[in-house]
């Protein structure tokens, strides 16, 4: 017959594997999730260099369209005028 005194002991280490155990998984899928937030951050990083350039690269429309109607206007002014 066991004693009391060893059967929780007995107990009480199988509760610390299950305890041991369940803190590692925990830990695995914490690394797993810090892992993805890094890469969702290098992906958000990428797009926002590439918007950036779209935007860069973009700027010469509105002024090619600014430029366009003013020599519209100069030419109907000139040929207002007479000439």
């Amino acid at each position: 017959m066991t004693s009391p005194e060893t059967t929780v002991a007995v107990e009480l280490e199988r509760l610390r594997g299950t305890v041991e155990a369940g803190f590692a998984r925990v830990d695995g899928q914490l690394a797993l999730l810090v892992q993805r937030g890094d890469q969702t951050d290098k992906t958000l990083d990428d797009h926002e260099r590439r918007l950036d350039a779209i935007e860069r690269n973009r700027w010469p429309l509105p002024a090619l369209g600014a430029l366009t109607g003013a020599g519209a206007l100069v030419v109907a002014v000139w040929q207002a005028a007479g000439h």
